[in-house]
């Protein structure tokens, strides 16, 4: 059982930049971030995986928020900038200890990963 522990959400302007830290208690094979609005299906953000450090990004962030990691530390992080309004909900770290299917599909599923954060909120005002 890998646990995760998220921290860096909190307030900001609409254009400025937020980090989002994720520390797993174990080796994960691929770690992610997804956010999700009361009311709304959770969003693929963004995921890494830690073989090859490959990336993968959702629609509505591409080009501002680029996913990274450290596998010394079990720890991916989330930089966050040009961030706006609609950027505001509760965001959520994902892991798993396997990749089992190398695609874009499978890196996106909220179904691909076993473990999952409490979550942190992140406010973006106009």
């Amino acid at each position: 059982q890998v646990q995760l522990v998220e921290s860096g959400g909190g307030s900001v302007q609409a254009g400025g930049s937020l980090r989002l830290s994720c520390a797993a208690s174990g080796r994960t094979a691929m770690m992610g971030w997804f956010r999700q609005a009361p009311g709304k299906e959770r969003e693929f953000v963004a995921a890494v995986t830690s073989s090859a450090g490959s990336t993968f990004y959702g629609d509505s962030v591409k080009g501002r928020f680029t996913i990274s990691r450290d596998n010394a530390k079990n720890t991916v992080y989330l930089q966050m900038t040009s961030l706006k309004p609609e950027d505001t909900t509760v965001y959520y770290c994902a892991a798993d200890d396997r990749v089992r299917v190398f695609s874009n599909s499978y890196f996106r599923s909220p179904t691909s990963y076993d473990y999952w954060g409490q979550g942190t909120q992140v406010t973006v005002s106009s």
